[in-house]
C-alpha cells in the first residue's frame, strides 16, 4: 500500500507540472530557436558547397567541401582584415574596462562638488544617435590626421557611457569598510581600486568585456566611413566589399560570412555564462 501510494503520488506530481501553458511556452520558445538558428545553418551549409550546389535547399550537401574555406584563407586580404578586426576589438575592449572602471569607481566612491552633474552628463549622451555623430567624429579625425588610420577606427569607441554606468553601479555595491581599511594599510587610490574594488565587481568586468568585444568585432558604419585603403578594412567592412567583387558566387560569400562568424560563436559558447550573468547583474543593478 505505501509504494503504490508513492507512485501515484509521483504521477499527480509528474502530471501537475506538465501544464498547458507551459508546454505551449517551450514550444513557442522551440519554435523560436529554430526560426533564429536556421539562417545560421544554411550559411554553414551552403559554406560546404560547390558553385553548382548553391541553390539545393538541403541542409546537408549532397558533397560537402572544404575548399571554399582553403580559398578563402588563401587570400591575403582575408586575414588582414581578421588581424585588423582582432587588434580593434582588443584594444577597444582593454580600454573600455580600464576607463570606463576607472571613471565609474571615482563617481561611486568619492564625494566631490559637481559629481552627479557629471553623471547626468555621461548619461546623457547614450540618447544621441550614433548617426549625429559621426560628423563630429569625421571632423575631428580629419583635424588631427586620424583618417585611414587604426587610431581613427577606435577612438570613439575608447570609453563609453553604458559602460561608465554598468561599472558605478557595480562599485557602489563594494562596501566601504574594504576600501578605509585598505587606506588605513597606507595603500593609495589606484592601488585599491586595482587590487580591492576590481576583483570585487569581476562579473561586471567580464560582461563589459564580452559586450564590447562583440560590438567593436562586428562594427560597420564607423570603420566604413574612416578608412579609405583596403589594407585598414576591418572584417565586416573586407566582407562588404568582398560581396561585391564575389557577387556571383554566393558559395565564397558564405565562407567569407561563417568565418567571420565562428569568433564570436566561440567567445559566447565560452563565456555564455559570464555574458547570461552579466545581463541579468545589469538588470538588477539598473
Amino acid at each position: 500500500m505505501t509504494a503504490t501510494a508513492a507512485t501515484n503520488t509521483e504521477l499527480r506530481l509528474n502530471s501537475a507540472s506538465i501544464r498547458p501553458g507551459r508546454v505551449l511556452t517551450w514550444t513557442l520558445l522551440f519554435i523560436g530557436g529554430v526560426l533564429m538558428i536556421t539562417p545560421l545553418l544554411f550559411m554553414f551549409s551552403t559554406s560546404l558547397k560547390t558553385a553548382g550546389q548553391v541553390y539545393d535547399l538541403r541542409l546537408i550537401p549532397a558533397a560537402p567541401t572544404f575548399d571554399n574555406y582553403l580559398k578563402v584563407l588563401s587570400d591575403g586580404r582575408f586575414m588582414r582584415w581578421f588581424f585588423n578586426s582582432t587588434l580593434v576589438a582588443v584594444c577597444v575592449t582593454l580600454s573600455n574596462v580600464f576607463f570606463d572602471s576607472l571613471v565609474g569607481y571615482t563617481l561611486a566612491k568619492f564625494q566631490f562638488r559637481g559629481r552627479y552633474l557629471i553623471f547626468i552628463a555621461i548619461l546623457s549622451t547614450l540618447m544621441i544617435p550614433t548617426e549625429m555623430l559621426v560628423i563630429p567624429w569625421y571632423l575631428m579625425s580629419a583635424q588631427l590626421g586620424w583618417i585611414d588610420s587604426y587610431w581613427g577606427i577606435m577612438f570613439p569607441g575608447m570609453m563609453t557611457a553604458f559602460g561608465t554606468f554598468l561599472m558605478k553601479q557595480f562599485f557602489e555595491t563594494v562596501p566601504d569598510d574594504f576600501l578605509e581599511a585598505a587606506r588605513v594599510d597606507g595603500l593609495n587610490e589606484f592601488t585599491i581600486w586595482w587590487k580591492i574594488a576590481m576583483p570585487m565587481v569581476a562579473p561586471a568586468i567580464s560582461a563589459l568585456a564580452i559586450f564590447t568585444f562583440l560590438g567593436n568585432w562586428t562594427a560597420f558604419f564607423w570603420p566604413l566611413i574612416v578608412t579609405n585603403s583596403r589594407e585598414l578594412y576591418t572584417l565586416p567592412v573586407g566582407l562588404s566589399s568582398f560581396a561585391v567583387e564575389q557577387s556571383i558566387q554566393w558559395e565564397m560569400i558564405m565562407t567569407g560570412a561563417a568565418l567571420a562568424t565562428i569568433p564570436t560563436l566561440l567567445v559566447f559558447l565560452v563565456l555564455q555564462r559570464y555574458i547570461v550573468r552579466g545581463v541579468m547583474l545589469a538588470g538588477l543593478k539598473g
